[in-house]
């Protein structure tokens, strides 16, 4: 998967079609992202104990993967990832609009 943990991202399609948002958690199983402030979801909870009201809490749910776009650090904006291997055959992530390395 191209997306990783800590990665800022661009939503590109869905109801928060435009967002931006840190990854907080990589599924790569089934191949979806939890971001941070997208695809938040209100979730009824019922009282744990006799006595406690129940509430409603916002939950973030993971998207697919796909929907999202990888923000450049270096240029600011939504890139597609490129991979190549550096000197010591080790593989990283390239920005394939302004070709820095992160």
């Amino acid at each position: 998967m191209k997306i990783k943990k800590g990665d800022t991202v661009k939503i590109i399609s869905g109801k928060d079609r435009g967002k931006t948002g840190k990854v907080i958690h990589v599924h790569t199983k089934i191949g979806k992202i939890t971001v941070e402030g997208v695809n938040v979801y209100k979730k009824h909870v019922r009282p744990k104990r006799q006595g406690e009201k129940g509430e409603i809490v916002s939950v973030t749910r993971p998207l697919i993967s796909s929907n999202a776009l990888v923000v450049c650090p270096s240029c600011g904006k939504a890139i597609r990832v490129g991979f190549k291997a550096e000197k010591d055959t080790k593989k990283v992530r390239y920005c394939r609009k302004c070709q820095t390395v992160f």
